[in-house]
């Protein structure tokens, strides 16, 4: 899964067509979407996490914290 993640981000962070603020408005959404679903205290699909990861790490990649 690990590896998963790290090729996605790598596969993200080196497409042009994908600016800076696509990844920050992104990050920003799902982690909004996560808040919300906690604060219903429904369980936060995996899915959600994964992605997280990978645009996280899609962002250090391009330079940004």
């Amino acid at each position: 899964m690990k590896t998963d993640i790290k090729v996605e981000a790598d596969r993200l962070a080196a497409d042009p067509r994908i600016s800076d603020y696509d990844f920050w408005r992104s990050l920003k959404n799902l982690n909004y979407e996560i808040f919300t679903i906690a604060n219903n205290n429904e369980p936060i699909p995996f899915a959600m996490i994964r992605w997280r990861a990978i645009l996280k790490q899609a962002r250090m990649k391009r330079g940004h914290a």
